[in-house]
């Protein structure tokens, strides 16, 4: 996992950039992207370092902005253990993105396709996301709580076992999931659809039946 020691600027609570190379951590004199003395050099440099390397481990890059126009690609990419919190992603276009124990809490996703992802226990914990996809992706026991969706899709996706709770989900697209036990507790629903989903077996709100069930007479019954 990332180390979680604090910048070294004078009242800073954020965690420092650092990389892990062949088992040895590697920083940016300790200080988090806000005071690190060349931010672009140091975008670069993990910029770089994660075009160059398929399997990422402990790497510790919150608050860098991730810009697809770039010609940032994370296709095939696995991270374990790393810390994107806060960042932002724009314009991202891959496939098989594998996450394990990542955080991407408070991360801003904007026009990406993340299809056929593999993303298990990882946080996204207050993210935004608007105009995403994930379509044919498993994102088992993922923590999605406080996330605000907008014109984004998760279909035919396994969320088994995740956690959507205070979530504001806004012309977002849920269709053909496997949601078993999948929380959904005080969410906003604003157009969205669970059609094909196993919707029997999440867990929601009485008073948010109509939304789960009035599909129920095409909704499949998946087992996991």
């Amino acid at each position: 996992m990332f180390d979680k020691f604090k910048c070294c600027a004078p009242g800073c609570n954020k965690t420092p950039l650092s990389l892990i190379i062949d088992g040895k951590k590697q920083s940016f004199g300790g200080y988090c992207l806000r005071h690190t003395a060349d931010q672009e050099e140091a975008t670069r440099d993990f910029y770089k370092y994660i075009m160059e390397n398929d399997k990422i481990v402990g790497l510790n890059v919150a608050g860098i902005t991730f810009d697809g126009m770039e010609k940032f690609d994370l296709t095939d990419k696995r991270f374990y253990g790393c810390n994107f919190q806060h960042c932002i992603f724009s314009g991202i276009h891959s496939r098989h993105l594998r996450s394990r124990m990542c955080s991407f809490d408070f991360c801003m996703f904007m026009d990406c396709n993340l299809l056929e992802s593999n993303m298990q226990f990882t946080s996204f914990a207050g993210a935004k996301f608007s105009h995403v996809l994930f379509t044919g992706s498993d994102m088992i026991q993922n923590n999605f709580c406080g996330l605000s969706s907008f014109q984004s899709s998760f279909d035919d996706s396994d969320l088994y076992n995740s956690r959507f709770i205070k979530a504001n989900l806004v012309d977002t697209s849920i269709r053909n999931c496997n949601v078993k036990k999948a929380l959904f507790n005080s969410c906003l629903y604003n157009n969205v659809s669970f059609r094909l989903s196993n919707t029997n077996e999440a867990i929601y709100d009485l008073a948010d039946k109509d939304i789960f069930t009035k599909d129920d007479d095409e909704t499949l019954n998946l087992e996991k």
